[in-house]
């Protein structure tokens, strides 16, 4: 490919957070909208905080949102040598040296313009004691004054115009800890050459990390890739986006049942808009309209709500088929059916009720409750509809109506209406009221001609789950006596 080469490169310290997932997906879109190649890199070099099956689950929420990869996943404990012969070059040179202040560690360095003692110690000593067992990492020596740049690192970021890093402003950076693993600049700086990666969309977190990253490439003779650092994504109280927030992972959203395509367009609204008012826009759209250039500097806010609209339309455009497969999975999940009832074709007809209502999938078991309704416990409101003798003489007609009747349609459902409302009188909601709480255990919701001929068929389908008409009349019926 002849597009630019991206990587996205998690590390393996837990689940895939919607602000990481959004930086891999305009990685993604880069790659896809300009014949590029989107590389995945495992940075699980710090095996302190690597959580176990962290990378299986980062690399299934990748799959899953359809951000699909060129080249098999670069793994950075797999390429330790790699990292140590580049130390190796780098204190052969000067420009690194190693430190024996364990007691100050990574955290002394980060302090700016740290300048560690440890610089001043010779070579031959330094070696002698290393050979000797004395533990010890590496640094790299910031230099006072840059060949190109003087006394700080410049820089062009293409979100934010020319960046300037003062060299006083830089620690003396460990590149390889203690126990020989590599620092994420050091790393990183080595990979991205190793991978020919020539623009680095990350986070603005590391914006000062690429000063120190252009140093390492200058110095160890790398081509220096381009740099577009995104500005972090807040929650809606306008803080970092993190776990407080609620669903903070694709896993969460995932779980409550967001289409992958509508949690695609929703992350590509974070800072960058497609233009016009649009805001559902296709998989394919995003790959022909996104430019990185157009991304804005703010910082973005997710709003949970704003992605369940979006999730709403989406589903709304589904296709019947993918609609009710996903409606069949989350019934089975919730113990509503089995796997082998999944296939009924009733099914179909469920989901399509369902269809104008659900903003996720999640919704399905609580929104299907009126078809599977068992005639159980009502609650205040539902209740106090059935008070009277009125409202129990129209549940009685009703059984009475039911007896005499096959399988229930639109058709036959009229028809009882009709024999109830002459058996009783009942009219307008003293007629309904009692019919719609006994059925489905509801005060309200959706019209009764289509839920009731739904949960007639359902029953038919599948008698041992949903139970018939007739039963949730009598079970109401016992309840309230």
């Amino acid at each position: 490919m002849s597009g630019p080469r991206v990587r996205f490169a998690p590390s393996p310290t837990g689940s895939l957070h919607l602000g990481n997932a959004r930086t891999a997906l305009f990685n993604w879109l880069v790659a896809r909208g300009r014949g590029g190649s989107f590389l995945p890199r495992i940075e699980d070099t710090d095996t302190a905080r690597e959580k176990e099956g962290s990378e299986a689950s980062i690399l299934e929420d990748l799959r899953w949102l359809g951000l699909n990869w060129d080249e098999n996943p670069v793994r950075q404990s797999e390429r330790l040598d790699l990292y140590r012969d580049a130390a190796r070059r780098l204190e052969a040179s000067g420009a690194a040296f190693r430190c024996f202040c364990l007691t100050r560690g990574e955290e002394e360095a980060r302090e700016a313009g740290h300048r560690d003692p440890c610089r001043a110690i010779p070579q031959e000593e330094a070696a002698r004691r290393a050979a000797a067992g004395e533990a010890h990492a590496h640094r790299l020596r910031i230099p006072t004054s840059d060949p190109e740049d003087g006394t700080a690192i410049r820089f062009v970021d293409r979100l934010r115009g020319e960046i300037v890093i003062p060299l006083a402003q830089l620690p003396d950076a460990v590149i390889l800890r203690p126990d020989h693993r590599p620092t994420y600049n050091f790393a990183a700086a080595v990979d991205d050459a190793a991978m020919a990666v020539d623009l680095v969309i990350r986070g603005d977190d590391h914006l000062t990390n690429t000063a120190v990253q252009v140093l390492l490439d200058r110095t160890l003779g790398h081509r220096i890739p381009e740099f577009a650092h995104l500005p972090m994504v807040l929650g809606p109280d306008g803080e970092r986006l993190s776990k407080r927030h609620g669903a903070a992972s694709v896993a969460s959203w995932r779980e409550r049942g967001v289409p992958p395509e509508a949690l695609v367009n929703g992350l590509a609204l974070l800072g960058w808009a497609p233009g016009g008012d649009a805001a559902i826009v296709s998989r394919e759209d995003l790959v022909a309209t996104f430019d990185l250039d157009r991304v804005g500097r703010s910082p973005a806010v997710f709003d949970p709500a704003k992605l369940e609209w979006i999730s709403a339309q989406h589903i709304r455009a589904l296709p019947a088929e993918r609609l009710t497969s996903e409606v069949g999975a989350r019934l089975v999940t919730s113990g509503r059916i089995d796997a082998r009832d999944a296939a009924a074709p009733w099914i179909r007809d469920l989901a399509e009720l369902l269809r104008p209502t659900l903003a996720t999938f999640g919704d399905v078991p609580g929104q299907v409750e009126p078809v599977f309704h068992a005639g159980g416990p009502l609650d205040d409101e539902a209740r106090a509809s059935l008070a009277g003798e009125e409202p129990i003489a129209v549940l009685r007609a009703l059984v009475a109506a039911l007896e005499r009747t096959g399988s229930v349609d639109a058709a036959a459902w009229t028809a009882i209406r009709s024999i109830v409302q002459q058996a009783t009188g009942a009219r307008g909601k003293a007629l309904f009221q009692p019919l719609r709480v006994a059925l489905t255990g509801r005060a309200h919701g959706r019209e009764l001609d289509r839920v009731v001929p739904l949960a007639d068929a359902g029953h038919r389908a599948l008698p041992f789950r949903i139970p018939s008409l007739r039963a949730r009349v009598l079970t109401t019926l016992e309840g309230v006596a």
